[in-house]
Parts: C-alpha cells; structure tokens; sequence
C-alpha cells in the first residue's frame, strides 16, 4: 500500500483540500482507512459495515474526477455513517439483531454526501434503535472509547463517535433523538453538532422519532464538523421540516459579537434522582472563565423547562415501538425494547398527540432565555464516561434512571427541535473526556458555530488524541 502524503491524523478540511490539490489520492486515503479500521475493529468495534470493496471502487472513480478537474466539497474523502441511515446495497440493522434485507436507494443524507463526492467506508455501530447513552447489544458486542477500552464511548452514535476519535475516520454522521450525537461527542473529546430539526433530512422518514431525532455530525474541530454539515444539509420533498438554508463554514470562520451566555446547571423535572459530579461541574466552570476572558458576558440562569419532561416518553416509546414494527425477528429484541414497545402503545395515541401540541407553548416558555441571553452553556451530560457493562443486565425502569442520571441535560432540546453543539470542556484526573453543550434558539446554527470556533482557537482541541489513534495500523487501539 502507498503511504499517503498528508497526516494519517488530518481532518476533514486538510484532506479535502489535499485531495483537490492533489497531494494525495482518494484510493491511498481510503486503503489507509480501511488498514486502520481493520487493525481497530478487535479493541474498539466501532464498525457494524465495512465497505472495503465498495469504498475503494469509489475511491477510485473519485481520483478519475479529481483528475478530470472536477471538484466538489467532500470528493475522495472517506467517511463513515451511523447504522441507522440507508446505504444502497447495504442492510440498516440499526442496532438490532436478526437478517436485514439491504436497502435499494440511499438515505438524502447519505445522498447528498455521495453528491458533495465522499467515499463511504462504512457503517457504524449503535445500540438498539438508538435508545441508550452506551453503544452495546448482543446484536454486535461493545463499542469502547479509544480515550480507555473500559468505558463506553457513549451512544446512540457510538461507533461514529468512537470512529472519529480514534483517527479511523475524519468525520461522520450521527443522529441525536436525546444527545445521542452530542453525548458521545462528550465523552470522546469531539465536536458533536445537533442541529436544526430538518437541516439533515432524515428521509425516507419524513421525521424521525416524531421529531425528536435529528441527524448532526461529529468531527474533531468546528471546521470540519461545518464542512459536513454545509455537505449533507438541505431537504428531501417529503420532509416534514424545511429551515431556512445557512452556511455553516461561513459561520465558522466569523467571530462572533460580545454575547451575553446564560450558565446553566439546573436540570429539567423527570422524578428520578440525579445530581451534577463535581468533577463535571468544575470543567464547565472553567470553560465558562474561558468565555469571559473572550469577552463574552456570562451569568448564572436556568432555562424555564416546566413540564417538558411529560412529553418526551410519549414521542420516544411511539417511535421505538414504530421502529419495532420492522424489525425482522422482534423475539430478538432487547427486553427493554420490548417494554419501551408496549409503553409505546399505550401512549402512542391521545398523549402523543398533545404531546406535540404541547411544543409551540414549551418554545414559548423555554424560549423566553432569549429575550435576554444570546446562548445557553451547560454541562453535556452529569458524569464522565460510564463503564462499559454499567447498565447491562438491568431492567427497563433502572436503565431509564441511570441513563437520566448520566445524562439530564441534552434531551430537552431535542423536544424543541432547536440546535445545540457539544464542544470538548477537558478531562477528568483520570485523562476520560467531558463536554460542555451551547445552546440556541431556533436557526442559531452559525451563531453556535462561529462561538465554538471562537473557543477552539483559544482551547486546541485538536492537540489532544487517545494514544495510538491515527497512527498507521495501530491507529485506534485504545488507551
């Protein structure tokens, strides 16, 4: 195999640009990916799907363009996306176990990053149906965090989180139905974007989890998570959401004015024990210190949550027990599946419909922050990373208040359908990241973006890598 020309650890930026430039080649990038996972994939399992053969006849139609002249966003640059979008040839398990049928078209998000001329390496793992902050199952083993192989990298886009930190991938797309882009972006040391309800499509579904879940991406620096965003962003004519088109890398290269950031570590009702760890706390401290020495205004205050909490389980249970539905052998569903399902049946007519009701009047009253704060900070998530196995073997009444416990802070914007992106706060004494969330008001994407941008120049995140990670055929072997 050719070594490439530029760093195993590039971004997506550098690649992209290398690529037009023609320093390097689609097929040298995409063979050095595929080396790295394999050697990866034993320690990390980051992948369900890999497209070696597939990838690498991409590859080299993308360098017969590149050659030709044509340029475009993405083109030669392997990525990887989460195992609930369609990949046409490909079966979307979604975490689940049993025989899939493969798809016959891709997803739109999947589309358009064909469009902006990417290379699909593969598809990465998650738990099932996206339900829970950790990537395991018996459907496909344990994901881990490359930062250390004893913790999960968090979930539900584990293995696009894990993936990415460990080098295998520059870049690649999740989805977030209660942070699940934004919570292993935390606990990864990654930039994890959800963002507006309908800037990714989610077609063929013309909303996903009756709105709850978005799809976003997870990259290493707030230019290369735009980048992708800016490449698979815009609608399908069946979706159901349709916001108005921004330029995520414009945002991201503007500074953005003096702001006035509400510090929030207070938690929305859901009547089951949780508590902020100090160490979390203190990260978000600091990088709230960060934001005033930028000049930014920062002050104490909590959003307005009120009884959103009511309206979230009837949304997510309907969307599980619709997702259920298709599901090959539902006698392999997890118990917890099985039980979300009934749940979802229960509350799937009535209580959902007021539900969704119920979600122009919370923008209202969660929304009234904006009047006086530009952006919301709090904590990601309530704990560092868990270990993994933490939550195996528990019933689905005590795994709903240990992942609450964890992870409190991410899912009420994803009942309001409002933006939010996950930017790396540090590490706990023991070297496991933590994250910080920005919050926005409806559209806020390149106001979020051009903030976290602002941080980054200051905080350099891109220094810190787990041992090992994008280093030639060891790239990925954990901490």
């Amino acid at each position: 195999m050719s070594v490439p020309s530029v760093s195993t650890r590039a971004g997506l930026v550098e690649m992209a640009t290398a690529l037009a430039e023609g320093a390097v080649s689609a097929r040298q990038l995409t063979e050095d990916a595929l080396v790295r996972i394999q050697a990866a994939q034993p320690s990390l399992n980051a992948f369900r799907i890999v497209r070696a053969e597939a990838a690498l006849a991409e590859a080299d139609a993308a360098d017969r363009r590149l050659a030709a002249g044509e340029r475009l966003p993405l083109l030669g640059v392997p990525l990887a996306v989460k195992d609930d979008m369609d990949v046409a040839g490909e079966p979307t398990s979604f975490g689940c176990a049993g025989e899939f049928p493969p798809k016959s078209a891709d997803s739109e998000a999947v589309r358009r990053l064909r469009a902006a001329g990417a290379v699909v390496l593969g598809k990465t793992q998650t738990p099932e149906l996206g339900q829970w902050p950790f990537t395991e199952g018996p459907a496909f083993g344990d994901t881990r965090n490359p930062w250390n192989p004893d913790y999960t990298p968090g979930g539900s886009s584990g293995g696009s989180a894990a993936a990415v930190a460990a080098g295998l991938v520059p870049a690649a797309l999740g989805s977030d139905g209660a942070g699940s882009v934004r919570i292993p972006a935390a606990w990864t040391h990654l930039v994890g974007v959800k963002p507006q309800r309908g800037r990714i499509s989610t077609w063929p579904e013309p909303e996903s989890f009756h709105g709850l879940t978005v799809n976003g991406v997870l990259a290493r620096t707030v230019a290369d998570a735009a980048l992708l965003l800016d490449a698979a962003g815009g609608p399908d004519p069946g979706d159901l959401h349709r916001p108005p088109q921004v330029s995520a890398v414009e945002a991201a290269r503007r500074t953005p004015r003096r702001l006035r950031i509400a510090l929030s570590f207070g938690m929305a009702f859901t009547a089951t024990a949780k508590s902020l760890d100090p160490v979390v706390r203190s990260a978000v401290e600091r990088l709230a210190g960060r934001l005033e020495a930028l000049g930014h205004e920062v002050v104490p205050e909590d959003p307005r949550y009120g009884p959103i909490g009511l309206t979230f389980t009837p949304r997510a249970t309907a969307g599980v027990r619709d997702l259920a539905s298709r599901v090959p052998d539902p006698a392999l569903l997890d118990p917890r599946t099985r039980e979300a399902v009934r749940t979802g049946r229960l509350l799937g007519g009535l209580p959902l419909r007021i539900s969704r009701r119920a979600e122009g009047a919370l923008r209202r009253r969660v929304g009234e922050i904006f009047g006086r704060f530009d952006v919301v900070l709090t904590p990601t998530t309530a704990t560092p990373p868990l270990r993994i196995g933490a939550l195996a073997g528990l019933g689905a009444l005590d795994t709903d208040r240990a992942m609450i416990a964890a992870c409190p802070y991410a899912w009420t914007w994803n009942v309001l359908g409002w933006p939010g992106i996950n930017i790396p706060a540090g590490f706990t004494p023991d070297g496991l990241p933590l994250g910080a969330q920005l919050l926005g008001q409806g559209h806020s994407e390149p106001l979020l973006l051009s903030l976290a941008a602002q941080v980054e120049a200051e905080e350099a995140w891109g220094r810190h890598w787990p041992e090992g990670a994008g280093v030639g055929a060891a790239a990925g072997a954990g901490a």
